[in-house]
């Protein structure tokens, strides 16, 4: 496999994204988020916690580059009334006049037919060109895979929570991308305990950023993993992947002894790994 610099082809939507994407929840500055586009990261998820920092950015980027940049507007809403007035707080703030995907997030059971309606509604006038599932029910993805309007799935995966590989990953082998939903990760550092040297069994070295991305991006069915940087030196980890590329087959292993031991000695590590 190729360095993850190349961008690849996200599922149906055939927009042209690239490997890692940034969330909007977290506190690196404006500057290290244009330095990230000028590196060519172009998906941007405006999602549950929505701060200034990104704004600004989408807003400089927006200004001339817009057409390079790949949106991600979130909702929560579950009343369909409510879902068009959520989405067009977020375009007015951003100061742009559409998203490329609208993530319905957190979904354990597909949408009601009424919120459904509501999303195809903005989709058909323009305001979103894209509809993306997010869910932490694992097993209701696959039953989704021919289902036309979910255009991108986001689940959780990193080297704790490792379920995709048996509940998700199996029924997207074989699909050309225009086949099959695209699919981005997230929670890639498993909230930062990944990095976090107490939580590191004794005798292993304890994983940068830069590794929890590699781990989930040398996953073939990964089209891209989401970062949340909380400044510079952190957003200067999750850009170093974009360099070094897949890992070997001894450092996945690595990354899986960390995340067994973090699993193991977590009482809520079940709960966490996703909804049956």
């Amino acid at each position: 496999m190729a360095a993850f610099e190349e961008r690849t082809t996200l599922g149906r939507t055939g927009l042209q994204v690239s490997r890692l994407g940034l969330g909007s929840s977290f506190k690196a500055p404006t500057s290290a988020y244009r330095e990230a586009f000028d590196r060519g990261v172009n998906y941007f998820y405006w999602g549950s916690i929505r701060r200034k920092f990104m704004c600004d950015a989408i807003r400089e980027i927006g200004k001339d580059r817009r057409e390079q940049l790949v949106l991600v507007i979130q909702s929560y809403s579950r009343v369909a009334a409510l879902l068009g007035p959520s989405v067009e707080r977020g375009l007015h703030k951003l100061g742009v006049d559409h998203a490329d995907l609208l993530l319905l997030g957190w979904f354990n059971n597909p949408p009601s037919p009424r919120l459904l309606d509501a999303a195809r509604a903005l989709r058909e006038r323009g305001r979103v060109n894209h509809l993306a599932l997010s869910t932490h029910r694992r097993t209701l993805l696959p039953t989704l895979l021919d289902d036309e309007d979910f255009a991108v799935w986001h689940v959780r995966y990193n080297a704790v929570h490792r379920g995709a590989e048996r509940e998700v990953f199996p029924c997207l082998r074989g699909r050309e991308a225009e086949q099959r939903p695209g699919l981005v990760t997230y929670t890639t550092t498993r909230w930062g305990n990944l990095c976090d040297p107490r939580k590191t069994p004794p005798g292993e070295r304890t994983p940068l950023g830069t590794d929890c991305y590699r781990f989930a991006l040398s996953r073939p069915e990964v089209d891209l993993c989401l970062a949340g940087p909380d400044d510079s030196e952190q957003m200067k980890q999750a850009l170093a992947a974009l360099d070094a590329g897949p890992m070997e087959p001894e450092e996945q292993a690595w990354m899986q002894r960390v995340g067994d031991h973090i699993y193991a000695g977590s009482r809520s590590a079940s709960l966490f790994d996703g909804a049956k």
